[in-house]
């Protein structure tokens, strides 16, 4: 199991910080790391240095990197084009491989109801603080892919489907309910062409900018499955927002104007994230709920009798590519 958790307490105990099946990394140790040639190279002149950090000689390549990062006034727009993260994706999984292919849902139960019938396994369970994450691997029709249910808004997401990346899933579908702003009836499919990045997650893995295109070969996929099965659907620009009790009536009239017709939370991060470690990426959207007339909002039941229907289309696209 994978288990990403932070610690805040203030005392000097042997606290693990992470634990998988296969070592334990202890709050007062680091694990060993394979030096590169370079730090081979100068190994023996660097233990001669301070280690508080007073000699800025000792790691020189770091002054070029920070020399990477996109300074700004507002820090949600300041972005580190080079240096590796501290924590990698595959954090206590580096054996894992998953396969290529990958149905990433926003479908709560009917991701586990599906597994259970197709007879999948489960390949990990990625643990966080408020719930477990089993991701399922699933043969069927000669096909072998990856299976998992995404949790809710756009930080969330992005970092179970990183992991996802890190592990193998190169070809990723993804679906989940939208709010319609336009006269859109429920249960009605949707492929969003573009997101505009109304989240933070996004700018962590991509430079600002207003808006992410998704991938067309993947919108070229789902559209031709929808064909195929002869479903109605509709291309569109979605607004991907954090804010869910902040998408005020004068920021819904004003996203309208800018050519959104739906609004979700997880579609701009998802597909950066995506972009960024250099897997494609789409998304099926299915109505939801309507925020077309702003004086009243209108629940309807959510989209739910879109869910098996949609994992169905899922897994049909991931046929095509």
């Amino acid at each position: 199991m994978v288990k990403v958790q932070r610690l805040f307490a203030k005392t000097n105990l042997k606290i693990p910080v992470c634990r998988n099946l296969n070592s334990r990394v202890w709050g007062t140790a680091r694990p060993k790391r394979k030096l590169s040639q370079r730090g081979r190279k100068f190994s023996r002149i660097e233990n001669l240095w301070p280690r508080d950090g007073s000699c800025p000689l000792r790691f020189p390549e770091r002054i070029e990197r920070a020399k990477m990062i996109q300074k700004h006034e507002l820090p949600i727009l300041e972005y580190d084009s080079n240096s590796e993260e501290v924590i990698r994706p595959n954090h206590g999984a580096e054996q894992l491989k998953l396969p290529e292919k990958c149905v990433y849902t926003f479908l709560g139960e009917a991701v586990d109801d599906y597994a259970f019938e197709a007879e999948a396994t489960v390949a990990e369970t990625f643990e966080t603080i408020t719930r477990n994450y089993p991701v399922y691997i699933v043969k069927q029709d000669g096909m072998e892919f990856c299976l998992c249910a995404a949790p809710l808004g756009a930080p969330a997401a992005a970092q179970l489907m990183d992991f996802l990346i890190s592990c193998g899933c190169k070809k990723i579908i993804s679906t989940g309910s939208c709010g319609v702003l336009t006269d859109l009836a429920e249960n009605e499919f949707l492929i969003p062409v573009k997101a505009l990045r109304d989240e933070g997650t996004s700018y962590h893995y991509l430079p600002a900018s207003r808006y992410i295109e998704l991938n067309k070969n993947i919108r070229d996929a789902i559209e031709h499955t929808l064909l195929v099965q002869n479903i109605p659907f509709q291309e569109c620009v979605t607004w991907t927002t954090d804010g869910f009790f902040r998408e005020t009536q004068d920021m819904v009239e004003y996203r309208k104007s800018e050519g959104c017709s739906t609004v979700e939370m997880e579609c701009a991060a998802l597909a950066a994230c995506a972009q960024k470690r250099g897997a494609v990426f789409g998304q099926i959207l299915y109505t939801a709920d309507s925020l077309a007339n702003i004086y009243a909002h209108d629940e309807r039941d959510w989209g739910k009798g879109s869910l098996r229907k949609a994992l169905e289309l899922c897994i049909a696209v991931l046929q095509t590519i």
